[in-house]
């Protein structure tokens, strides 16, 4: 008979061996009896049947139940003494039930997540023709452990490319990559901490993101003013920090630029007080009015670590980022992440690299530029249409609208009764210091919405507004 299923008296259970699966026998016991006392059907100090009377249940040779149990012994499911009967071990405990795994990400029909771009228009082909490229020319020993600091190609290529796009100040030897950004500012983080730095300056309102991140490194963030010309750097003065925290070309959230004037008192509160600025450059390359401005880095590459990534060139799940480091903090910060995770994904950073040698993320980018104006116009003219008395702050750049909603509208409230519209957005509140103060605001993020999306999920923000008064 190949396949059998045989009752064991003792104990009373069912072990089906299958001799046309071709897993071997003591195999299918093993998994069989493990399963067994995982979900709790043999439980601890049962007694199972000696090797010799199961062998002859199930019409096997005795080795391939010993086999079995002294498998499950070694694993300790089983416990086995000279002389006495083979049991389920004490230390075996049931499993709890298994469940498939779920995303903890929230689902909108209509999400207007201000972080994403354009998912749909990831460039699939001529990316997998660089990973095609990479895995080809590059020889076996590329996919050992890489250089903590990231790999020369993809190294030489940022800097040809942010020298160029971004007028930094780009040494390759000097440029850390990183899994995306959070990694990236998290390891600068720890680094300041560990020489002795106590407070981080950050724009308010500012990415929560900058804020839960400095905590976390055991640092204290010290919010300092934004206006319509960006951070107020007259306020640094008074904030005894050992560092600041900007995005200087496209300020998240509020949309400002950081001026001329602001930019070079800036520059030199670092000089006069011998402190540190981190630029995120976040979505540089997505201003729709004019040029952006060019990196703080180019001005003084000695004070500022510079911060990019691909998520909003790309994608965010390509989980790549990268610093440009003064040398004096590139040794601390190489062996902060050498001991984080060794190193990141090296076929991703080669295609990185094959990616922006070839012009791959120059066209991209201009591609998305155009588009992504197109979808910025159609926001704020179904704003205009729907909910007439809101305001749009900000320069006409990136991936998402601040959007003040009108006066007597709950900020709280409106996020509640848009999720239940099957709407997704982010508060202005939850990226302030302190989220009573402050007009109530949206950012809406329009990049990874076709324009009828846009305006079915703008008309049901507007129901959920005139819900929320």
């Amino acid at each position: 008979m190949d396949h059998r299923t045989r009752p064991l008296s003792d104990p009373e259970l069912l072990v089906a061996l299958d001799r046309r699966s071709g897993i071997p026998l003591h195999e299918q016991l093993e998994r069989q009896l493990r399963a067994s006392i995982r979900a709790g059907r043999l439980t601890a100090g049962t007694r199972l049947p000696s090797t010799r009377s199961l062998a002859s249940e199930l019409d096997v040779a005795r080795t391939v139940v010993v086999e079995a149990y002294s498998q499950l012994v070694a694993e300790g499911y089983l416990a086995s003494r000279r002389g006495a009967p083979t049991r389920v071990s004490g230390a075996a405990r049931a499993s709890l039930p298994t469940t498939p795994a779920r995303s903890l990400l929230p689902a909108f029909t209509y999400h207007f997540h201000p972080g994403l771009p354009d998912l749909a228009a990831f460039p699939r082909d001529g990316w997998l023709s660089s990973v095609r490229r990479a895995l080809r020319e590059r020889p076996v020993s590329a996919m050992g452990y890489p250089d903590p600091r990231g790999v020369p190609e993809l190294r030489d290529a940022l800097a040809a490319y942010l020298g160029r796009v971004r007028a930094a100040a780009a040494e390759p030897e000097h440029i850390l990559v990183c899994s995306g950004f959070v990694q990236a500012f998290a390891l600068v983080c720890r680094v300041l901490h560990r020489r002795g730095a106590r407070r981080v300056a950050m724009e308010d309102p500012g990415w929560l993101f900058h804020r839960l991140i400095i905590e976390r490194a055991g640092l204290e963030p010290v919010p300092i003013p934004v206006d319509a010309r960006g951070l107020r750097v007259d306020a640094l003065d008074h904030a005894a920090a050992d560092a600041v925290v900007v995005t200087p070309a496209h300020q998240y959230p509020t949309g400002a630029v950081l001026g001329s004037e602001r930019r070079g008192a800036l520059l030199d509160w670092a000089e006069r007080h011998d402190r540190l600025i981190i630029e995120d450059d976040y979505d540089a390359e997505y201003r729709y009015d004019i040029n952006a401005v060019g990196a703080l880095h180019g001005l003084a590459a000695e004070r500022v670590v510079y911060a990019g990534s691909a998520s909003k060139r790309l994608a965010p799940g390509l989980r790549l980022g990268w610093l440009l480091t003064p040398p004096s903090l590139a040794p601390d910060l190489m062996q902060e992440k050498a001991l984080d995770d060794a190193g990141s994904d090296v076929l991703a950073q080669l295609a990185l690299a094959d990616f922006i040698t070839r012009g791959e993320l120059d066209r991209h980018v201009r591609r998305m530029r155009l588009r992504y104006r197109a979808r910025r116009d159609c926001l704020l003219a179904t704003l205009a249409r729907w909910i007439p008395d809101a305001r749009v702050q900000g320069i006409a750049a990136g991936l998402y609208a601040l959007v003040l909603v009108p006066p007597g509208i709950d900020e709280t409230a409106l996020l509640a009764s848009a999720a239940e519209r099957d709407v997704g957005m982010e508060g202005l509140s939850s990226h302030r210091s302190d989220p009573r103060r402050g007009p109530p605001g949206l950012l809406l993020g329009y990049a990874n919405l076709p324009e009828p999306a846009i305006h079915r999920g703008i008309q049901r923000i507007a129901e959920a507004a005139a819900a929320a008064k």
